[in-house]
């Protein structure tokens, strides 16, 4: 099992938010020292949940601190972006990290987003993939010529291009069918996200080869990096109560029913309390010895073979790091 860091960069404003990034930089250096693959940075905008607006600047100083650290975007939010710019700061990171950039990209789904930055939501699906297609056509053309329904472009050489060739592996966040298919349909791989259960995230695995299928492309081979939220603690008691108070921030400050900012193809079971429903079925907490027994369980019965941790507490992250990944990385 590969095994990465869905890093989040949360501010309860309690201390000063240089602070947050300064202990998030110590937990990158040792996530670098070996065991993880990646650390891939969540993008977010006027929102404490994680403050990242720009993940390129942040992949750019992760770069420098590190030496072996892939360095993933979770996601860079495309259909707020010009897509040359875009493909310009993700080279730049590629070449400045000596080729250790994985690209995850996303539409979005937090209305206060869309409003601030004036995209019509129904346009986002479309101005994301044709996003996405115009920064891999600017990567592989000298000049690049591009027609869509957004921008248009004639013999722009886009400088630099990436350091790996003949891009950096390529991740689309899908968490509604309805996006699944159409990243299956155009042989994308996807990210998963940290909201849904497992069940649903198993659902989700199932549809998307199927879908696959049909287009001619196989899941074989591919790795799906599936965020999920943890909770570790000496006692499987103690890991319930962090899950619990990670859980009642989730759903306060971002994963809301309420203020409808529940991602797009999560099931919110509304006739369950949002923070139980974390608790339950979203959160793998416990001593270390049950959150490595759950992550294996879940390895055979929903294949997942690229966790995607997103710790809910800096104990859980030294714990998970020093008692937890050893048991999944061989």
């Amino acid at each position: 099992m590969k095994v990465g860091v869905l890093q989040f960069f949360s501010w309860s404003r309690r201390i000063p938010l240089p602070t947050v990034y300064e202990r998030a930089m110590q937990r990158i250096a040792i996530m670098d020292e070996g065991g993880y693959d990646a650390v891939w940075l969540a993008e977010h905008h006027f929102n404490t949940y994680s403050v990242c607006p720009s993940v390129t600047v942040m992949a750019t100083h992760v770069a420098a601190q590190t030496r072996n650290l892939r360095i993933g975007t979770a996601v860079t939010l495309s259909a707020f972006y010009h897509p040359l710019r875009l493909a310009e700061e993700l080279a730049m990171v590629d070449t400045l990290s000596g080729g250790r950039l994985n690209w995850g990209a996303g539409r979005g789904f937090d209305p206060t987003e869309f409003r601030a930055f004036d995209v019509p939501v129904e346009e986002s699906s479309a101005r994301f993939r044709e996003c996405v297609e115009a920064v891999l056509s600017a990567w592989g053309s000298d000049r690049l010529d591009f027609s869509g329904d957004y921008w248009q472009f004639s013999g722009v050489e886009v400088l630099p291009k990436p350091l790996q060739q003949p891009h950096p592996p390529v991740w689309l966040a899908a968490t509604s069918p309805d996006s699944i298919s159409r990243a299956a349909e155009g042989g994308y791989t996807i990210l998963m996200d940290p909201h849904a259960s497992h069940e649903e995230i198993g659902r989700k695995r199932r549809h998307y080869a199927d879908e696959l299928a049909k287009h001619g492309y196989s899941i074989e081979g591919r790795e799906i990096p599936t965020a999920r939220l943890v909770a570790v603690a000496e006692t499987d008691a103690e890991a319930e109560r962090i899950a619990r108070e990670g859980a009642r921030w989730t759903v306060q400050s971002y994963a809301n029913p309420s203020k409808d900012t529940t991602p797009a193809g999560v099931d919110a079971q509304r006739d369950l309390d949002p923070v139980e429903r974390y608790v339950q079925d979203v959160i793998v907490h416990g001593s270390p010895g049950t959150v490595a027994g759950k992550l294996l369980e879940l390895e055979g019965s929903i294949g997942l073979d690229y966790v995607l941790c997103a710790p809910l507490s800096h104990s859980s992250f030294e714990l998970f790091t020093s008692r937890v990944l050893p048991q999944l990385v061989t």
